[in-house]
Parts: structure tokens; sequence; C-alpha cells
């Protein structure tokens, strides 16, 4: 597979692709609400992946995510004096709700939403699934995805150094799924699961675990 190939990425452009990812965000956000109806109150209130936030606090995030329109996004920055945590922490806190019923319910609400801030669908897409992961790893939830989302994600994740810096910690190594179609670069080798590789990419140390081959060292290195 040539360079030229692996950044190929054919959902990415086109209406018509638009509505494919989308479809795919509106199914992951429906299936992470699923996963959390009927959680108690020590499970809402679980250290997430994310450092410092609970698994409430994650979802709200992402329902803020959901929420936040370019021109909305941009008045935030403008507010919190471009300071990017800070509109972050602001957004999460106006979607957290009264008591994790209502954060879940806020949720269900954008499970079909197409409001996003000014990034590109397949973000979006990797918003749900990797906070979806930083939620569902410490409650012991497993999720079994449907290849072909996580295959579009990793390749997104391997070209793209948007919102994380995936691609800078992937630069010189070979990726290669185990379990699906995904493989891309060139150097020492890092094989896994397509959802391990693409946590990984994210920085998220538990899945290192998970992957083999001469390059996880560099990765984990790049990622500490």
């Amino acid at each position: 597979m040539s360079e030229h190939q692996d950044r190929r990425h054919p959902d990415m452009t086109g209406p018509e692709s638009k509505a494919a990812l989308w479809a795919l965000v509106h199914a992951e956000r429906e299936a992470l609400a699923a996963d959390l109806a009927g959680l108690g109150e020590d499970g809402w209130a679980t250290p997430s992946l994310c450092a410092g936030l609970t698994v409430r606090e994650v979802l709200a995030h992402m329902t803020a995510g959901a929420s936040l329109t370019p021109v909305r996004w941009m008045l935030g920055v403008i507010r919190c004096r471009f300071d990017f945590d800070k509109q972050v922490a602001m957004r999460l806190a106006e979607q957290l709700g009264g008591s994790p019923a209502e954060s879940l319910a806020r949720f269900r609400r954008v499970v079909a939403s197409t409001t996003k801030p000014p990034l590109p669908v397949i973000a979006m897409l990797g918003e749900v699934v990797v906070h979806g992961e930083d939620i569902r790893r410490p409650l012991g939830i497993r999720r079994d995805y449907p290849i072909r989302t996580i295959n579009r994600l990793a390749g997104y994740y391997r070209g793209s150094g948007l919102v994380v810096p995936a691609k800078e910690r992937v630069a010189g190594l070979r990726l290669v799924a185990t379990d699906g179609p995904f493989a891309a670069g060139e150097g020492p080798l890092v094989t896994g699961t397509t959802l391990a590789l693409t946590m990984a990419m994210t920085g998220r140390e538990p899945y290192f675990a998970e992957l083999g081959g001469e390059g996880v060292a560099i990765l984990r290195e790049r990622s500490a």
C-alpha cells in the first residue's frame, strides 16, 4: 500500500459521505446511551480515562460538543479569552445538569444532532468513540464496534493532528490491525485490534498493553 493510498479517506468528502458518517455518529451515541441506562451513582462518579473528569462529566462534555455551532463555539472562545480548556470546562458545566439522570437525558436529546463545532464530521465520530471508551473502559463495559466504523476512524487519526496529535505520534511507524483491513505507514511495527490502535493513537495508556511489535515502546514514549 502506497503512502498516497494510506491517506485516502473516501468517506470524508461529498454530501452522501457526510450523511453516512453522521449515521455512524448517531449509532455510536445511541449505543453509549443504552450502555449507560441504569448506571448507579457510584458508576457515574467513576474516574474516566480523561484525567480529572468523571464518567458523568465526560458525557456532559460530549453533549456540549453536539450542541455547539461554529458561531457559539467562537463566542465561547472569545468569552474565555482564547483559553480553550476554560471553554471546555464552561460548556461541560452548562450540560452537566442537576443529576446523573439529567446528564443522560441531555445526552439522549443530542443523539441525532448534526450540530458541531468547526470540525469535520469524522472528528465527531472520533469524539463519540474515543470518549465512549473513556467512559466504558473504567466501568468494565465492552462494546463490539462495527469494524467498518473503527477502520474509518483509525485511518482518520493516522493522518490527522487535529484536536489530538495522533499523526505525530505514529509518524515513522507501521500500524497493522489484527482484526480488520487497517494497515498504514512504514517503520517499526505496531499491531493490535483496530480499536486498540485507534485508542493508542489518541494517547490512551491502558490500550498499549493490548499492542505488540517493536514500535510499541516508541508510541508509548511519544504519548507519555
